[in-house]
């Protein structure tokens, strides 16, 4: 019986496929993050109060990781019904700003009346920005494939063996 190959390619080609989509969505997330630390930044610097900044930013940054992924790492995914895809996208993401707020308000609302120094800005990026933002991140990534940019593409059949059946020449 001849070894096969087609699963460990099949496998192999969705893990190539998998890595290129999270390698763009990290890329678009880069560029998301940048603009959620500036503007929080800015806004804490303005006198804004810590959520009201974090809330604001993570808005600013949604839109534009919205257009990235749509237009570039899920290009080709179902984009039939762009208000329910961007409602959607905005209740996941408002999810994983929920995860990024309860770290934040946990170190600077609850540990921090502990440790003052967890009130800082500096413990306030990395509550927010590090940890907060890494584990919304993964829920993200997980949540838009599933739920917002589905793949339209059905993968093809790999036939078994045997149960692929040739025209018989019958009588012409």
């Amino acid at each position: 019986m001849p070894p096969t190959s087609a699963r460990p390619t099949g496998l192999r080609t969705r893990l190539r496929a998998l890595a290129r989509e999270a390698g763009k969505f990290g890329a678009v997330g880069g560029v998301a993050f940048a603009v959620d630390l500036l503007i929080f930044n800015l806004l804490l610097n303005a006198g804004s109060e810590t959520l009201t900044a974090k809330t604001c930013s993570t808005i600013v940054a949604t839109t534009l990781a919205f257009a990235g992924n749509r237009f570039w790492t899920w290009r080709h995914g179902d984009h039939t019904h762009l208000a329910r895809q961007y409602t959607t996208f905005f209740v996941l993401n408002a999810i994983g700003l929920g995860i990024a707020l309860a770290c934040l308000a946990i170190s600077h609302y609850g540990l921090g009346q502990i440790w003052p120094a967890l009130q800082s800005p500096l413990a306030d990026n990395i509550a927010g920005q590090l940890v907060g933002t890494a584990a919304g991140t993964i829920f993200r990534f997980w949540s838009y494939r599933k739920f917002v940019f589905r793949a339209t593409v059905v993968p093809a059949e790999v036939p078994r063996t045997g149960s692929v059946t040739s025209p018989s020449p019958g009588p012409q």
